[in-house]
């Protein structure tokens, strides 16, 4: 007889449950994961949540290092952020700090939107010079301090006896109140511009050529593209950079120490700088805590508020 060969068809695979060694190697694989990662949650826990548990606790105490008796003295809890409402030198601190963050942050996105709208074009040179534009972001922040404090000093700046030869004024930036908080401003947006036009040009350069050639067929000139193709696609990078710099420009300090110590008078005096004046010049830890709880809370709501604005505007893809 001759064999009849039956081809079997693939059984299509059933549900079954995991068998049990499956099971216990998943679990094991999770207990795995976590003993991995209480090492990092430890860290992180001992570095920021008791510190700032810390400070949370110290803001309700009249804590002094000069006078023992304060630590852990909770008998008058809202003091501090009283004092606060009644303190004109840290209504003044957060006004400048409000000039400072606004005109940084706007400044930063205009120029690196426009530096990465340049660096999009692709050309060997423009590519060259995408290294010399991240100079000012990758150098320590008292370097940059001092590079602007050269700068801004006249006996000894380059640029001041330039203009003075060619006959124009060179006033002292940083000891003139009328400019000193635009010197820090300028220092600042040039050290930190480099960082939006990197978020900016990667968003850049991700985008799909089609919708641009599409728009080209239909006659749309160079702003029209700009303003309802490449912007939109662009402005989740815009909000996240944007939201970065806020969060930075609100801890702003190297740049104010070194130039004007927050001065003339009480000109480039920002918040983060009236801090640290409470807290080292006059011992005053209870109070300085205080002003730093109500700054965080500050910059989380604030952040907060944004991205609830401009968030659902924005489609992230």
């Amino acid at each position: 007889m001759d064999r009849i060969q039956v081809k079997s068809k693939p059984i299509k695979e059933r549900a079954f449950p995991a068998p049990r060694e499956t099971q216990t190697l998943s679990q094991s694989q999770r207990r795995a994961y976590r003993l991995y990662l209480f090492p990092s949650l430890a860290v992180l826990i001992t570095v920021t949540l008791a510190p700032t548990l810390f400070l949370l606790v110290t803001s309700f105490t009249p804590l002094n290092l000069t006078l023992p008796d304060t630590v852990g003295d909770f008998s008058r809890p809202l003091a501090n952020y009283t004092l606060l409402l009644e303190d004109q030198r840290f209504h003044n601190s957060l006004w400048v700090q409000v000039k400072l963050s606004l005109a940084t942050v706007s400044l930063q996105l205009l120029a690196g939107l426009a530096i990465a709208l340049l660096l999009n074009i692709r050309t060997g040179f423009l590519e060259a010079c995408r290294t010399v534009f991240l100079i000012p972001m990758v150098l320590p922040p008292i370097v940059v301090a001092i590079i602007w404090k050269v700068l801004y000093t006249p006996d000894i700046s380059p640029v001041l006896w330039a203009l003075r030869s060619l006959g124009l004024p060179a006033p002292s930036l940083i000891t003139d109140p009328d400019l000193a908080l635009w010197a820090i401003i300028t220092a600042d947006v040039w050290e930190w511009f480099p960082f939006t036009m990197l978020m900016l040009l990667a968003a850049l350069q991700m985008m799909p050529e089609e919708p641009l050639e599409a728009a080209k067929l239909d006659g749309a000139g160079t702003w029209r593209l700009f303003l309802f193709i490449v912007l939109p696609f662009i402005r989740p990078a815009l909000l996240v950079s944007g939201l970065f710099r806020l969060i930075d420009s609100i801890k702003a300090f190297p740049l104010i120490y070194i130039l004007t110590n927050g001065g003339p008078g009480t000109v480039t005096e920002v918040t983060n700088y009236y801090v640290f004046i409470q807290a080292f010049n006059f011992s005053y830890l209870g109070f300085s805590s205080a002003i730093t709880v109500v700054m965080v809370t500050a910059t989380f709501l604030l952040s907060w508020w944004i991205m609830r604005i401009v968030g659902p505007k924005v489609e992230i893809e």
